[in-house]
């Protein structure tokens, strides 16, 4: 069978991309993180809770996918990514389910989400990347932007979907329907993502790059780090309080999830754009642009006392989150190349969990002590600032993102 180019639909590479993107859209960056604040309220009315204690549930989760990202990105440069996919969706979809079965004692909670946070990343964004990256080099950026397209999508559907779902048949009945969805998406599309079977010299250029000793001694390394760690920290934070903050405002439970609804949907809109223009442009220019449109979002969030107003701040945080997960991948293979690619990009993982771990509790932490979001928010807002002006310091590329002759090859083959 003669093989496509990247430019192709035809190109077996593209029919990689849509069952990963299937995957990420009840992935534990899409269905956990939109779906948490969700429930947030809910839960707290069922048991007494406070806010803070829920919200330490999710930083357990993120604390979870902190200690476990580096492991899971050590095991995918190794091994092929369905054998790590596949286990952590099944895991993830039955402990999400099982949630249904919650009772009082609030560790039950934080036990469930700390299996969460093991097995995440084995199904979010990190899983697929690799296997990405072995098909696409001239149209890499399209690819990821794609494959994080299904997690965008989950963004606008599902909170829509849980608030449906607990308003009509109560929070224990939608999270055992959410898990089971997980299992009937997540494992027979996720036996679909493989690696691309490479020639010698292929292998070898896949294989080129730094090493992570040689990529922690680099400067641009803990710039995209510094990068993340504020990005997470204000985006998480904002993120998982938007519809209480809404809701405590007068806003309707329906408006609150329109507009967590609305983050989503910019949230896709703005990762199909950026991938098109990190094929086109300059990464950290981008970045830049992106960072700042969720830094204005989170200011407008502090003032919002309106459903409109609330939607318009979701949708600029949107965009900037949105731009911040493609350029994340997009830069390590760019300046590390992929020979340690996932390892890399597991460690990044590591830092944007603790700082999401921390965002959340801080704004349950100011809401607690003093009944009001609002002089957090514009902090985090000023931190997004801060993390957007980082991109400034990132050096060019050793080499332009180009598209490689030996993707020409006769034959096109999948790895098992």
């Amino acid at each position: 069978m003669p093989a496509a180019s990247e430019d192709s639909p035809r190109y077996p590479g593209w029919r990689v991309v849509a069952a990963s993107s299937a995957c990420i859209f009840v992935s534990f960056a899409s269905l956990l993180v939109y779906t948490f604040g969700i429930f947030l309220k809910p839960l707290t009315k069922e048991f007494g809770w406070s806010r803070e204690a829920v919200s330490a549930a999710f930083g357990f989760a993120a604390i979870a996918v902190a200690v476990c990202s580096p492991v899971l990105g050590w095991l995918l440069d190794r091994f092929p990514a369905r054998r790590i996919i596949l286990p952590c969706m099944a895991v993830f979809g039955t402990s999400f389910a099982s949630l249904s079965l919650l009772r009082a004692p609030i560790w039950h909670l934080y036990a469930i989400f700390l299996l969460l946070g093991i097995v995440g990343n084995g199904t979010a964004h990190l899983a697929y990347s690799r296997a990405l990256s072995t098909w696409f080099d001239k149209r890499r950026g399209t690819a990821f932007a794609a494959l994080l397209g299904g997690g965008a999508a989950g963004a606008m559907v599902l909170p829509l979907a849980a608030q449906y779902l607990i308003g009509n048949f109560g929070w224990r009945t939608s999270f055992a329907l959410l898990g089971l969805l997980v299992l009937a998406l997540g494992l027979p599309l996720g036996w679909r993502v493989r690696e691309r079977v490479q020639s010698s010299r292929q292998e070898k250029r896949l294989e080129s790059g730094a090493s992570v000793p040689q990529a922690l001694r680099s400067r641009a390394y803990w710039i995209i780090l510094a990068m993340l760690f504020f990005c997470s920290l204000s985006q998480n934070g904002a993120l998982e309080h938007i519809s209480a903050l809404l809701t405590d405002r007068g806003v309707s439970p329906a408006s609150a999830a329109l507009a967590a609804s609305a983050l989503g949907g910019a949230t896709l809109a703005s990762r199909l754009v950026t991938g098109w223009l990190l094929d086109r442009y300059f990464a950290p220019r981008v970045a830049l642009v992106l960072l700042l449109i969720a830094a204005a979002g989170t200011f407008a969030l502090a003032h919002a006392h309106s459903a409109f107003a609330g939607i318009f701040g979701a949708a600029l945080i949107g965009i900037g989150m949105g731009g911040e997960a493609d350029v994340t991948p997009y830069l390590l293979t760019r300046y590390f190349g992929l020979r340690s690619f996932s390892s890399l990009y597991g460690w990044s993982w590591t830092v944007y969990a603790i700082a999401g771990a921390l965002g959340p509790i801080l704004m349950s932490r100011a809401f607690d002590r003093t009944g009001s979001y609002t002089k957090l928010l514009l902090l985090l807002a000023a931190l997004s600032s801060a993390a957007a002006l980082l991109m400034l310091l990132l050096p060019r590329y050793q080499r332009p993102a180009q598209s490689d002759p030996l993707d020409a090859l006769p034959t096109v083959a999948l790895a098992e």
